[in-house]
């Protein structure tokens, strides 16, 4: 559960959740008594006494008896060894951690349970259908929605990946205790698994001891995809179907999505050296090898399941087809098992193991689920190339003698990997790694000898793990094409293999599947086939599974985005115009340029010569748009320019990408794969969102540029608003009202050229960096700018809170479909009289003001930052790929917003989304608009939505706490009274939401998160506790490995507790 994003938090009750939490605190504590002893247990109940005490004192209002009990609490803290310091932040954050699993658990049983889901498709279409829309413009809507979820590599995911995968372990038990048929002796069987796995959680590291590379990165969000949106998409689509046909009387167009997947792993290079060129290709290669290896399981299960022989003519033409081409005269009279054994070793070099060497679907799960899991993927757990931490594969209908090849060789014991962006050969058996790529002619013949000398083995072994088939003429034909698809999409595999490894390929372009199109051809024809031989039972099943997923995910899983800095190009740029003796062209005005670029634009000849002599830096931007040319728009998605400004940022990329693309395809004799990339300006700074209309403005009036969009983009033009940059240049409330103006000009500006628009929104995690509930947000949208389309990103933890589990993720997705449709078709009101906008044009003011007085221009406030907060430990973390700062400077400038937020988080004081808020309202209150206010925020969507995030975020924070780091941790006076004069201005900002809101207190709208943040501060509070003391004694023995680990796990039980990072 997170809190910032938890759209279900009327969902949940509490009527079992405290029975989950007790159980796992209880399970928890008799792991603690075997491994720390009875005594420290003892101790660690009777600090959470103490913190429950007070906390209840608190909430009672006896605020001076409280702080006593606090102060007691910090006490025996301080007195603790360094030993006792680690174990009890050990314990503490798992407590907190297994809270969050019942949590999650419990909202997924509820929505089990309830008859009608809100913000459900049955509900909301029906709600459209009463409102006034037609049937047929609901059925219109949804088939022409187009929304991209983009999962980004942003470092806010603390946790490491091994204890993620044990928590959905725990959590796949706890579905499995939710059945009524258990026995007592399953129900013991239950608790012996639960006990086992929060042992192996207790006994593994909690932190990452190395960086993860950006290879690292992507294959966490590939794991996401096989964890859990394998599963999730045809749940989610048949549920949009079933809606739409009860409500329309047509179900969901079969190869129709209303949501795709895009991805920044391994593609966002702004300000992130690791991600290079390489990477970026490799990447882009192992998704599409991912890909192909989920269809090859899928086909495989399909092919066991289509054992007819009653079929459309067409497809029997089909089958027999199949086997004329790959049948010789002798072969005629073979069985398909026969025949398929014999196909399976016609192509020289593709290795595979002589035995299976797969454990059976099942062995990822815990024990006691074998007989009936409920909860669970059904499947299994990829091993992808590099990946030796993830869990074993586990493929069950993957036939190791039926693969042509393998990322391992049971014969060398060869397993590559990525690392650090890079493919390398390893050796289980031998002391040294071979050098990537080093295969000669003689090994690869040993190979392809070793393979020869097996085939009978192989062979014969097939023979007993397959049905044995009729012989023709009564031929499974269903089976015949299924078996050519999964023989395309095997070789389609080794290719990448081949790629991967730089090895040479051998495979002509009709011998593997490209495109979706390919792909979807044979299994539409199967599924048009089932239904006209009555069998549209069968069609509707597995079978339409598979072409959802396939319509869904293409042959990529997820297009990699490519971003990079604005300057970046500039650069690019200088060293052409310098070599070409044409000056330097980031000295030029913005009219030169674009004179400049317009004119190379329309040439047809390259501009940069394969002569010139470039730095690195300027040579890695080079190389990227050269494999944006060779990957094209089938692999990759937008490239998205951060920082732009003017339009010349976005013809400068244009023309970087036109120059690749001609080179590559006079290099390759025809023209580069797919089309071009969108090419999407990023306005992030409040200067750069207020100039966001102006820019659009501009490039649409280009001649050159609006002919490109009409006729490369289908007349679209995209464009990414950021949120974190623009709250951390100007605060919160400011950024919200400038980012809300900002797409009002943009959609302006596209409307008045006849160019469709989509908003890209760069949403963080936390409410600081634009974060909170999906729903909410999108309805607070201006008027117009959802106009069915929409992107988002998904950052960190929130990726495996939304879509971790199966369960969450269908109803993460449903929830982005109903909010983009009622959006669209039902668009939020706009202000209501222009005095609205004047007001909120008057709190910005103040509230800019107000911010930036404190953050940029107060010279206290940088040294009482790095003081107050653990920022400068938090690098330790180990949980991005990528610098903390885009430059080296020690200022708040250029310090990424993540760390920022996420600093702020830690004590508690969550300042970034509440600065200035309070200032901005009380300015507009005592100039007697409190009465407007109040309306505004019961009839403007967008302004209740902004005071609903920042009283949420207010409910989180705790004034008491953020003085004990205070007390403890700032060493001059001038910055304690600093930290003093935040603290009422927190409080003041309080009071005035409240009396905007109506609430009586925080929270009072959300009872249920209420609730549930309470829950936690028993273990939460003793965590900061233990985090300052440890503060105080690593920044007087900063070379102590000890302490510093103890603070790690301290800022990890914390953003556990807080269910936010950055």
């Amino acid at each position: 559960m997170t809190d910032t994003t938890d759209d279900l938090a009327e969902e949940i009750s509490f009527q079992g959740f405290d029975d989950y939490c007790k159980l796992l605190k209880n399970l928890l504590n008799d792991v603690l008594q075997r491994e720390v002893g009875t005594d420290f247990v003892e101790k660690l109940e009777r600090n959470r006494t103490l913190a429950q005490s007070a906390c209840n004192l608190r909430l009672a209002g006896i605020e001076d008896t409280a702080e006593l009990l606090e102060k007691q609490l910090a006490s025996e803290i301080s007195k603790m060894t360094l030993e006792e310091a680690l174990t009890l932040a050990r314990a503490f954050s798992h407590y907190l951690n297994l809270m969050g699993i019942a949590e999650t658990h419990h909202r997924v049983r509820k929505t089990r349970d309830l008859a009608h889901l809100s913000k459900s498709c049955d509900e909301v279409f029906n709600q459209l259908l009463q409102g006034g829309t037609s049937a047929d413009e609901l059925y219109d809507s949804v088939c022409k929605q187009e929304v991209e979820i983009v999962l980004t590599a942003h470092p806010t995911q603390i946790n490491r990946r091994t204890l993620q995968y044990k928590h959905v372990r725990i959590s796949h038990l706890l579905d499995y205790n939710d059945r009524p048929d258990l026995t007592q002796e399953d129900r013991e069987m239950l608790i012996e698994d639960l006990v086992r796995e929060i042992t192996s959680i207790w006994q593994t590291d909690e932190l990452r001891r190395h960086k993860p590379t950006p290879a690292d990165e992507a294959r966490s969000g590939l794991h996401i995809v096989e964890q859990s949106l394998w599963k999730a998409v045809p749940h989610y689509l048949r549920r949009v179907s079933t809606a739409l046909k009860k409500h329309t009387g047509k179900p969901l167009p079969l190869t129709c999505t209303p949501i795709k997947f895009g991805s920044w792993m391994g593609g966002d290079r702004d300000g992130n050296p690791n991600v290079t060129a390489k990477v970026t290709r490799d990447v882009s290669l192992l998704s599409r090898w991912m890909a192909i290896d989920l269809y090859i399981r899928e086909v495989d299960s399909l092919r066991f399941e289509l054992s007819m022989s009653r079929c459309s003519d067409k497809l029997s033409r089909e089958a027999h087809d199949i086997l004329e081409q790959e049948t010789s005269p002798e072969d005629r009279h073979e069985g398909w098992n026969q025949l398929m054994s014999r196909n399976q070793t016609k192509h020289h070099g593709q290795q595979t193991p002589s035995l299976p060497m797969q454990l059976p679907a099942t062995a990822d799960l815990p024990s006691c689920t074998e007989c009936g899991n409920n909860g669970g993927s059904q499947y299994p757990k990829l091993q992808l190339p590099g990946t030796d931490y993830l869990p074993l594969n586990c493929q069950d209908v993957q036939d190791s003698s039926n693969s042509e090849s393998s990322f391992q060789d049971s014969s060398h014991g060869s397993c590559k990997s990525i690392a650090n962006g890079s493919i390398a050969n390893s050796d289980s058996h031998q002391s040294a790694p071979s050098p990537r790529g080093s295969f000669t002619s003689s090994q690869l013949l040993a190979q392809r000898k070793l393979l020869a000398e097996s085939k009978i083995v192989r062979s014969s072994f097939q023979k007993l793990l397959e049905p044995s088939l009729p012989q023709r003429p009564g031929i499974a034909p269903y089976r015949i094409v299924l078996g050519h698809v999964k023989d395309k999409l095997m070789k389609a595999r080794r290719r990448l293999e081949l790629l991967l490894e730089d090895l040479p390929c051998e495979y002509e372009p009709w011998d593997y599947y490209e495109t979706t199109d390919q792909l979807l051809e044979p299994l539409l024809l199967c599924y048009e086939s089932l239904q006209s031989c009555g069998a549209g039972v069968l069609a509707d099943g597995r079978l339409a599974d598979l072409i959802r997923r396939v319509a869904t995910f293409g042959m990529v899983l997820m297009k990699l985005d490519l971003r990079q800095e604005s300057g970046r190009h500039s650069e690019a740029l200088d060293a052409i115009t310098k070599y070409l003796d044409m000056g330097t062209y980031s000295e030029w005005d913005e009219e030169k340029k674009l004179e400049f670029l317009t004119r190379e634009l329309k040439s047809k000849r390259p501009l940069v010569p394969s002569t010139i002599q470039v730095t690195p830096d300027v040579k890695e931007v080079l190389d990227t748009f050269r494999v944006a040319a060779e990957l094209g728009s089938d692999s990759l998605g937008a490239y998205v320019i951060s920082m732009a400004s003017n339009a010349s940022d976005v013809l400068a990329v244009e023309l970087l990408q036109k120059d690749a693309r001609l080179a590559v395809s006079g290099e390759l004799g025809k023209p580069c794969p797919g089309g071009t990339l969108r090419v999407v300006p990023l306005f992030e700074t409040v200067k750069d969102l207020r100039g966001a209309g102006l820019v659009i403005r501009k490039l649409l009036s280009i001649d050159w540029y609006s002919e490109h969009i009409i006729k490369n983009h289908s007349g679209h033009q995209e464009v990414m608003v950021g949120y974190s940059d623009s709250g951390k240049d100007a605060g919160r409330f400011t950024a919200a009202w400038e980012l809300y103006k900002a797409q009002e000009d943009v959609v302006a500006a596209c409307k008045d050229n006849k160019i469709k628009v989509t908003l890209f929104h760069g949403r963080g995690g936390s409410i600081g960096r634009g974060g909170g509930p999906t729903y909410l947000a999108i309805q607070s949208q201006p008027p117009g700018s959802v106009m069915g389309t929409l992107r988002s990103t998904e950052q960190g933890e929130m990726v495996q809170a939304k879509f971790g589990l199966p369960h969450t993720a269908v109803r993460q997705l449903e929830i982005y479909t109903t909010a983009v449709l009622l959006a669209t078709l039902k668009p939020p009101e706009r202000p209501r009289e222009e005095k609205w906008r004047n007001l909120m044009d008057e709190i910005s003011k103040i509230s800019c003001q107000s911010y930036r007085s404190t953050v940029y221009e107060n010279p206290e406030f940088l040294a009482y930052f790095h003081e107050a907060t653990p920022q400068a430990e938090l690098g330790f973390l180990n949980i991005g790929s990528r610098p903390t700062r885009r430059k080296s400077s020690t200022g708040i400038g250029h310090l990424r917003a993540i760390p920022w937020v996420f600093a702020w988080t830690q004590t508690r004081f969550v300042l970034p989304a509440w600065l200035g808020v309070g200032a901005g309202l009380q300015g507009v209150c005592e100039k007697g608009h409190t009465q407007d206010l109040k309306a505004m925020y019961k009839e403007w969507p967008f302004f209740q939505s902004t005071i609903d995030l920042i009283e949420m975020v207010l409910g989180k924070a705790d004034v008491p706490i953020a003085k004990h780091y205070d007390e403890v941790l700032v060493s001059n006076e001038s910055r304690r009274e600093l930290g003093a004069a935040l603290r009422r201005e927190l409080l003041t900002t309080e009071k005035f939401v409240l009396v905007v809101s109506g609430h009586e207190r925080l929270s009072e709208n959300n009872r249920s998160l209420r609730r549930l943040i309470e829950s936690r501060l028993p273990y939460l509070n003793p965590m900061n506790m233990l985090q300052v003391e440890i503060l105080k004694r690593l920044r007087s023995d900063d070379d102590n490995h000890k302490l510093r680990d103890a603070l790690l796990i301290t800022i990890n039980g914390i953003a556990a507790g807080m269910r936010n990072t950055g």
